[in-house]
């Protein structure tokens, strides 16, 4: 998995509803630096964001909220309807992130960081990502769960969730990629889920 380079850099994924964010949360109570894809998505797509004049042009002003924001509920529902939209957004949106990421990576490295982690929602879903980590962390429940936790948490309903659930890859393809496996079912608590956190960052170093 990891080699003796340092930091050691992890890349961190899962479905939507899996905890793969409070995951994120326990690594970095430990120690290590996160570095959160969705994060700066948001920061690219906010008000004044580096993405919005490129957004303004391809999906026009209406695609804009008040604030100069992105409007997400607008372009959900335009991705939903038409998946060629969600191919634009990313094209835009992705290269931003991969060059705020990597400022943040060197930002990290400077600072003596020894456990770098990737939270990379779409990590199974992009070939880029494999050869500049050193492993890969999957946070995994099943679908059911994620459905659950998803409608629980946000209210939306159970064929919104659905249509989410199969625009990313799969639970399958997900293990698939993985060299460590973070169960997080059903039955699991946040102790349980600590203890596995624990467990992978020590044998990383922290």
């Amino acid at each position: 998995m990891a080699n003796k380079r340092c930091p050691v850099r992890l890349g961190l994924t899962g479905g939507i509803g899996s905890g793969k964010s409070t995951a994120g949360g326990m690594f970095a109570s430990l120690g290590a630096t996160m570095i959160d894809a969705d994060q700066i998505a948001r920061a690219v797509t906010g008000p004044g964001g580096d993405a919005m004049d490129a957004i303004r042009s391809t999906f026009g002003a209406a695609f804009v909220d008040a604030s100069g924001a992105l409007d997400r509920s607008r372009m959900r529902e335009l991705a939903f309807n038409q998946p060629e939209a969600r191919t634009q957004l990313e094209a835009i949106v992705h290269p931003l992130v991969t060059r705020h990421s990597l400022m943040q990576t060197q930002q990290a490295i400077a600072a003596g960081s020894r456990l770098i982690v990737h939270d990379i929602p779409l990590l199974t879903e992009s070939g880029r990502w494999a050869r500049q980590l050193d492993a890969v962390v999957v946070v995994d429940c099943p679908v059911e769960t994620q459905i659950e936790r998803v409608m629980h948490r946000s209210g939306l309903a159970p064929d919104v969730v659905q249509g989410i659930i199969a625009s990313q890859a799969t639970r399958h393809a997900r293990r698939a990629v993985a060299d460590i496996v973070i169960a997080n079912g059903p039955h699991n608590t946040l102790p349980a889920l600590q203890a596995q956190v624990r467990q992978v960052a020590a044998l990383f170093g922290l």
